[in-house]
């Protein structure tokens, strides 16, 4: 019994390990530009074509070829506080447990006529990277989960009317995880190795009254992802028959979320703007996570999750500073997907706010550059792990988290 109850655990750390992907950790850092109005009016701006992650329709405001490309670096700060073992002694504090990373996006649009626009997009939109010591107390519940994502969105728009767009695109979404546990009675280190490649779509509608106001909508569809790879242990002779169970090829099923997007845009004169945005993110779509063996025959085990959808709020504004030089400054709101009941090590997520600042400056009729720098304060975290009915020892701890974001983009137009 005490053999069986180990491989449940064992089993139960890789599928909390894989849900870091569906547990609010969606990379909004896709646009230099928008990221310095902390993505208000990102639906409606299409101050590049950047903005067409937000809302494909964007496509229309942007005449001829133009191709903008960017990166953000993204370097996350959570420290695990006042941790407690199950026997309710304490442990040393964890420091790094989210690793910074860098986050590259590209997009190409060309006008084919008055009314058709096409373009190409590239970017990582789902991703982190958390690391804890290999010694710290809650180490059956995690070590290491490392998880990327890539996306490429062929994509078109159509003016139906002067003041009507409408636009879509095909998500080709790569999924790829690496994920470890710490070393475990009979069943010593746990890991697994998986990727996935499947497909999604999105959805966009822009509204322009006039040369100064503008509003639109975006949808990016779920993407359910059929992820196959391998997991495998460093079993000792102990374990006898279950040795097969713990190396073998598998499948599990990950659904990324959909999201509902709607933004304004207004040029108050000739130098100020302002803007706002509002996104529903259905992180409910992912309720449970099953590890099924390669040929579908029985499930190995399933953690079954109870994500909540979130709501982000963003307001900003923009001023001219010249002819060339733009400043810009916003505000948002992000709701957490993971609830105090259902937070576990492996995703020390909490409620945040956004402050964000940006600069544009249009060097000449082709060639424009864009700065933004995020500070996300995040509210602290409490884990208690006896509340997610996980095999495991229990674990508390605290979590204070932070994060800031670098991005540069820069746009050329043929």
């Amino acid at each position: 019994m005490k053999k069986v109850l180990t491989i449940t655990t064992a089993l139960s750390v890789i599928l909390v390990s894989a849900d870091v992907m569906a547990a609010g950790f969606h990379l909004r850092e896709q646009s230099a530009a928008a990221q310095g109005n902390a993505y208000a009016g990102a639906t409606a701006g299409a101050e590049d074509n950047s903005y067409t992650y937000y809302n494909v329709a964007g496509l229309t405001r942007h005449k001829g070829t133009s191709f903008t490309g960017g990166a953000t670096y993204i370097a996350p700060k959570a420290t695990a506080k006042k941790v407690r073992g199950e026997d309710g002694n304490r442990d040393a504090d964890v420091h790094n447990v989210v690793h910074a990373a860098i986050s590259p996006n590209f997009t190409i649009s060309h006008q084919i006529n008055d009314r058709l626009f096409i373009g190409l997009a590239g970017n990582s939109p789902f991703g982190m990277i958390t690391k804890y010591d290999q010694d710290w107390v809650g180490g059956d519940h995690g070590i290491t989960s490392d998880v990327k994502t890539a996306t490429f969105t062929p994509m078109a728009a159509y003016k139906v009317t002067d003041k009507l767009s409408l636009g879509a695109g095909m998500q080709i979404q790569y999924v790829w995880a690496h994920l470890t546990s710490s070393k475990k009675p009979y069943i010593g280190s746990v890991r697994a190795d998986g990727d996935a490649l499947d497909l999604g779509y999105q959805l966009g509608a822009l509204y322009e009254f006039n040369d100064a106001t503008r509003v639109g909508i975006g949808y990016r569809s779920e993407i359910k992802h059929k992820i196959k790879g391998d997991m495998s242990a460093s079993t000792t002779p102990a374990m006898g028959p279950y040795h097969d169970l713990l190396n073998q090829d598998i499948t599990v099923r990950l659904t990324t979320p959909a999201m509902l997007s709607m933004g304004a845009y207004h040029d108050i004169n000739n130098r100020w703007a302002v803007m706002a945005e509002y996104q529903r993110v259905f992180w409910s779509s992912f309720q449970h996570l099953k590890f099924v063996s390669k040929d579908g025959g029985y499930v190995i085990s399933q953690v079954n999750e109870k994500w909540r959808d979130t709501n982000f709020f963003a307001v900003g504004t923009s001023y001219m500073l010249d002819e060339q030089w733009k400043l810009r400054l916003g505000l948002g709101d992000d709701q957490s997907a993971v609830r105090y009941s259902h937070r576990t090590p492996r995703i020390p997520d909490s409620d945040r706010i956004w402050y964000t600042i940006g600069l544009g400056y249009q060097y000449n009729a082709q060639l424009a550059f864009n700065v933004g720098y995020t500070y996300i304060q995040a509210h602290k975290a409490s884990l208690n792990t006896k509340l997610t009915k996980n095999p495991g020892k229990n674990v508390t701890a605290e979590y204070d988290n932070s994060i800031q974001a670098l991005a540069f983009g820069f746009t050329y137009n043929f």
